[in-house]
């Protein structure tokens, strides 16, 4: 198969990232929980799509660290690809944290928590392996 034929989707590029000890997330409009991430553009690198949007939606300057995992996910019928990485802020505190207007709340949780939020199983994975 050409390159032209092979399947095509959005990426995602999503941010694990702690802060004192707990995981940073934030609600959608569908009301999930999700990582700080977005979408890849045109001639960013995932890593550099990474920090940008901690910097956007958490007024944090952070670092990569290592991929954690990819996977498709199936939102509003459109199937997108989500990478993620393990980041850090070095230095940050939890008080240093601010929402942009691009979800409904932010808050952190610890690992114990994660597996009762309402998010996609993809990014529990994530998170589990952040912590491994």
């Amino acid at each position: 198969m050409s390159d032209q034929h092979a399947l095509r989707y959005p990426v995602s590029v999503k941010a694990v990232l702690f802060v004192e000890g707990r995981c940073v997330l934030l609600k959608n409009e569908r009301d999930e929980w999700e990582l700080p991430g977005g979408k890849l553009e045109a001639g960013h690198s995932p890593e550099q799509t990474a920090i940008r949007e901690v910097w956007e939606e958490l007024g944090i300057v952070a670092k990569i660290d290592r991929i954690l995992d990819s996977w498709i996910y199936r939102v509003n019928g459109i199937d997108v690809l989500i990478v993620t990485y393990l980041c850090y802020a070095e230095g940050a505190l939890l008080k240093d944290l601010k929402i942009s207007d691009e979800h409904k709340e932010l808050r952190h949780f610890a690992p114990k928590e994660i597996a009762g939020l309402n998010m996609p199983m993809g990014y529990k994975r994530s998170i589990a392996a952040a912590r491994e």
